[in-house]
């Protein structure tokens, strides 16, 4: 018996959003009929500084919960389905080939308190399925999380300046693609574009697991 079955038999595979026993790194058959699935137009957003930013599904009910077990529940093992769907949704929704893909990283501070980076891993995932590895491209000064802010206003402000490219040269001429777990006001996304765009990025590009509607709760 290969160690890859070794391990699914004694810690079985889960479906990340009803967290069914799951031979499959996609969700569970029932999962894939009932999720908020965002299809067509409905899967693209506005934000600026971003040519195309594209989400797989709504952030609400399960999905909002799958969300919310990885970044706090630290149940790492969901970034991988996760970060699955996000490169599918990159493939299905997204035609133009990225020289580099990135995410935006957390501080040092909050890094060390959650002991990884969400985003980080599942850019790994989603990289992967596009045949190549993410590129850690940024440095975020400590500022409070987003998800403690409501106002649009009062996020984009908070993350106006909070993050700076450890090589800008890097960047230079590049097709950019940012990945992350959930867009809200995409004051984050807009804010990681606009750096890049400043440091001469040819486009940006976002993808993101979920997107949150008009009133609905933030990650």
């Amino acid at each position: 018996m290969s160690a890859e079955k070794l391990l699914d038999w004694f810690f079985p595979r889960r479906c990340p959003f009803c967290g069914r026993v799951n031979l499959s790194d996609l969700p569970c058959g029932n999962c894939q009929k009932t999720l908020p699935w965002l299809l067509g137009p409905s899967a693209r957003s506005h934000v600026e500084f971003i040519e195309d930013a594209v989400s797989a599904l709504e952030y609400r009910g399960a999905v909002r919960g799958a969300v919310l077990g990885l970044k706090f529940g630290k149940k790492l093992a969901r970034a991988k389905p996760l970060g699955l769907l996000i490169g599918q949704c990159v493939q299905d929704q997204l035609a133009e080939p990225f020289d580099l893909v990135s995410w935006p990283s957390l501080s040092g501070k909050h890094r060390r308190k959650r002991g990884f980076d969400q985003g980080e891993r599942l850019a790994k995932e989603a990289a992967a399925v596009l045949g190549t590895r993410p590129t850690r491209l940024f440095v975020k000064e400590d500022r409070p999380a987003q998800s403690g802010l409501k106002d649009p206003a009062e996020r984009r402000a908070n993350v106006l300046g909070a993050y700076r490219l450890r090589d800008p040269e890097a960047v230079r001429g590049k097709r950019i693609l940012l990945i992350d777990d959930v867009l809200t006001t995409g004051a984050t996304l807009s804010e990681c574009a606009r750096v890049l765009r400043a440091a001469g990025a040819e486009s940006v590009c976002a993808a993101t697991l979920a997107k949150a509607g008009p009133g609905r709760a933030r990650a």
